[in-house]
């Protein structure tokens, strides 16, 4: 079984999606992290993103690989873990415009195709667009802006102090726009895909509505 779960920047996909993965004992793909990953290592190499011959160098030295440890999923890069580095101002700041990147969206979605073909639960922004269209499962997260932006900014104060409220609302507003207007997989909503507002929803709130779907005979694009 596939689940897509798809939705802007910092709606929770990554919490709800690895907490299903746990209920229903299936592998957890974190896509986004993919890309985090990818952005890191453009900035650690500072590889001209518009010089197309060294994005393609680089993409090719770059080896991604999911290792369990414990109940988490930790994100390898060429042998190393990438945890907090996958986090920081820097990466948030450049992963949307890096992501665009046409050569970087079909490595990474063929990837992922690769990682999630025998079964999963995978977010991101195109899982049940493009990377999985034919997921048997499909949902679509939002929440209201300012929301977001106060999740994302009180994750950023309990790594790093320096943060400030406007810097995360002006980035998050940044990448949501270059997410939905990019010209290679944009970010929207499939048409069989169900929408939640976790605007006002708990992380079991949320969960207690997608097993309802889950186990329901009438959820769209169920297979």
């Amino acid at each position: 079984m596939i689940i897509a779960i798809d939705g802007f920047s910092s709606c929770g996909k990554s919490t709800i999606a690895k907490t299903l993965a746990q209920i229903l004992k299936l592998p957890y793909i974190d896509t986004g992290a993919m890309y985090r990953a990818v952005t890191w290592y453009f900035l650690k190499h500072q590889i001209d993103i518009k010089d197309e011959l060294q994005v393609y160098t680089a993409l090719n030295h770059i080896i991604l690989r999911f290792v369990r440890d414990g109940d988490q999923n930790v994100l390898y890069c060429n042998g190393s873990p990438l945890v907090e580095e996958l986090r920081s101002m820097e990466v948030s700041n450049m992963v949307s415009e890096i992501s665009a990147i046409p050569e970087v969206r079909i490595k990474m979605v063929t990837l992922q195709q690769q990682m999630g073909a025998q079964g999963a639960v995978m977010d991101g922004r195109d899982i049940g667009t493009v990377v999985f269209p034919d997921a048997d499962f499909k949902f679509f997260l939002i929440a209201d802006p300012e929301v977001r932006a106060e999740r994302r900014y009180r994750e950023l104060l309990e790594k790093n102090g320096t943060t400030s409220f406007d810097e995360v609302v002006t980035n998050l507003a940044h990448r949501d726009h270059i997410d939905s207007t990019r010209e290679h997989s944009p970010l929207r909503k499939a048409e069989d895909a169900i929408e939640i507002d976790n605007t006002f929803l708990t992380r079991d709130e949320q969960i207690a509505v997608i097993l309802k779907y889950l186990n329901s005979e009438s959820m769209p694009g169920q297979k």
